[in-house]
């Protein structure tokens, strides 16, 4: 079996990541839970840290561009432990694809792979990220 590229906290920092993107999709589906939500997004952020780093990570955020993404996202965290879940997921969610949306093309190219189902999978993300490719990557 070939050996992983990433350090130790990066592989933690991956399943932390998934974790929250589990805990997230878990949320939605119990109906906007706002416990589960306020889990995933934890999770989801200091997985984020543990793999590019705590300088990057606040970089990343802190850019002109993404400053709009970066607002919304905060805002929608601030929503969902307010017990406005619903709002606060929507305003997240349009925060992620402004912060994100520079690589879905570059996830599509991975996910395009998958057998059957792939070459959809990447239609769909190049469609949402606006066919940039590997513009502005974090790391």
């Amino acid at each position: 079996m070939p050996t992983m590229w990433l350090s130790d906290s990066q592989k933690i920092g991956v399943a932390f990541c998934s974790g929250g993107g589990f805990f997230l999709v878990g949320g939605v589906i119990m109906f906007f839970d706002r416990a589960m939500l306020a889990m995933g997004n934890i999770l989801f952020l200091v997985g984020l840290t543990l793999i590019i780093g705590l300088q990057k990570t606040a970089i990343f955020f802190a850019r002109r561009q993404k400053l709009k993404g970066t607002a919304a996202f905060a805002v929608g965290i601030i929503l969902i432990l307010l017990r406005w879940p619903l709002v606060g997921f929507l305003v997240e969610l349009y925060g992620i694809f402004v912060l994100f949306g520079d690589f879905f093309s570059t996830i599509g190219g991975f996910a395009g792979n998958i057998p059957v189902v792939g070459p959809y999978i990447q239609q769909a993300l190049d469609r949402a990220g606006g066919g940039r490719r590997n513009a502005e990557l974090p790391v």
